[in-house]
C-alpha cells in the first residue's frame, strides 16, 4: 500500500529551475533515508543526492551546486531544487525511500515512477 509519487516535472528551459517533489503515502510507520535518481533511456540509474531522517545531506560530487535536496517529515515529503538546468538534465527523475510500513517488519526499499524533465535550448 506505499507509494512515493513524483511530480513537479515538465518542459523548461535551459537556465531555468524546477522543484521537484516526492511523497510517501499509505501505511508508514517511520519514513528513513530518501534520495533522488535520474535515468537517460538505455542508460545506467545515476545516483543524485540522499537525506537522512535528520536532514544530513549526500551529494553525488557531479550533483554539489546546482540540486538541493530537502524533506518535510511531517509531510513524508522530499524535494529536489535544481537551478540553471541544462539540455543534459533531460532524464526520469524517481525517488527512493526505505521505509517501515509497520512497527517490527523492518525496512524495504520503494522507488516512485518517476517524473519527466525535459530540458530545452
Amino acid at each position: 500500500q506505499v507509494q512515493l509519487v513524483e511530480s513537479g516535472g515538465g518542459l523548461v528551459q535551459a537556465g531555468g529551475s524546477l522543484r521537484l517533489s516526492c511523497a510517501a503515502t499509505g501505511t508508514i510507520f517511520r519514513l528513513n533515508t530518501m534520495g533522488w535518481y535520474r535515468q537517460h533511456p538505455g542508460k545506467e540509474r545515476e545516483f543524485i543526492a540522499l537525506i537522512n531522517t535528520d536532514g544530513k545531506t549526500t551529494y553525488a560530487n557531479s550533483k554539489k551546486g546546482r540540486f538541493t535536496v530537502s524533506r518535510d517529515n511531517a509531510k513524508n515529503s522530499m524535494y529536489l531544487q535544481i537551478v540553471d538546468l541544462e539540455p543534459e538534465d533531460t532524464a526520469i527523475y524517481q525517488c527512493h525511500a526505505m521505509i517501515m510500513a509497520v512497527e517490527g517488519r523492518g525496512n524495504y526499499s520503494y522507488w516512485g515512477q518517476g517524473t519527466q524533465v525535459t530540458v530545452s535550448s
